[in-house]
């Protein structure tokens, strides 16, 4: 059968959700992470306490790392997506590992611009190496052979629902109530900002793929559910003392409860795929999957 090529046959589907968020990507995520001014955040680093920078650190090693194997990781899923046929989305998927590979950029730039530049493998919990060199590998380099339904809503459950949609949001809640409130680091805070902003275009487009396959198969919202119930029992903090404040004041349990608030969340802009057709889980809105527009401050 000859190759049929869709821009010179039915040209592109401009009202698709993939091709507006290519769209918003070309105006919003193009922020380059060399232009951030971190020299405040050099002289506020020395003014943490012992017990905040061990924390800030964590974190950031920790997103580091995540950065990291998110853009490692990403591409099976591109590759499943192209053999598909799906232009638009292959077309807004350049753009996320794009910002991907720009986040791990960041984190490097920042912990270079503080002098941490020693192994910080060490704050990669028991846990913490379960999800990001296993289970998130494995999921998303499983779509190279098996593209099927399942193994695509295994994939974006772990990827886009609970790493991007969970974990790294419950570690911007982090920031913005430990170092935002305490008025100190401008220039990680703001890398933060551009990069939470690129995440929810990236959570969602994986609420609209997950809409998408759910609507045609309702059954995969359970895969989804026992993925992320799965993945809720590997808290990130495993092994580490037990305290109730963070060294910023932050009660352990708000944070907590903002994570699971995301995760239960996440699985109820999902459940409205079982009463959308296949053809309206297409149409969705980036209002209706929480989208953000613009970088806040």
């Amino acid at each position: 059968m000859a190759r049929v090529f869709k821009t010179t046959g039915l040209g592109l589907d401009a009202e698709s959700l993939p091709y507006r968020l290519f769209q918003k990507a070309k105006r919003l995520g193009v922020w380059d992470p060399r232009d951030i001014d971190v020299s405040q955040d050099v002289e506020d680093w020395r003014t943490l306490t012992e017990e905040q920078r061990e924390e800030t650190l964590r974190t950031v090693a920790q997103f580091q790392a995540g950065e990291e194997a998110v853009t490692l990781d990403l591409l099976p899923l591109i590759y499943a997506i192209a053999r598909e046929g799906r232009l638009e989305e292959e077309m807004y998927l350049t753009t996320f590992l794009f910002e991907e590979a720009k986040h791990t950029e960041f984190f490097r730039l920042f912990l270079n611009a503080v002098g941490e530049t020693g192994d910080l493998s060490v704050y990669h919990t028991p846990n913490y190496r379960r999800i990001f060199y296993e289970i998130l590998p494995e999921a998303m380099n499983t779509l190279l052979t098996d593209a099927t339904p399942q193994a695509m809503a295994r994939a974006s459950a772990v990827y886009n629902m609970y790493v991007e949609g969970v974990l790294a949001e419950t570690g911007y809640f982090s920031f913005r109530n430990g170092l935002g409130k305490l008025g100190k680091m401008p220039g990680l805070l703001r890398g933060v900002q551009y990069i939470a902003t690129d995440e929810s275009r990236h959570i969602g487009y994986g609420t609209y793929l997950l809409q998408r396959l759910i609507s045609a198969d309702p059954r995969l919202l359970d895969v989804v559910r026992s993925v992320l119930e799965e993945l809720a029992q590997l808290p990130l903090n495993q092994g580490l003392p037990e305290r109730e404040v963070t060294p910023f004041g932050v009660p352990t349990s708000l944070v907590q409860e903002y994570a699971q608030s995301r995760m239960q969340q996440r699985l109820a802009v999902l459940a409205r795929a079982l009463s959308l057709s296949p053809q309206e889980a297409e149409r969705v809105t980036e209002a209706e999957l929480g989208i953000e527009e613009t970088v806040e401050g």
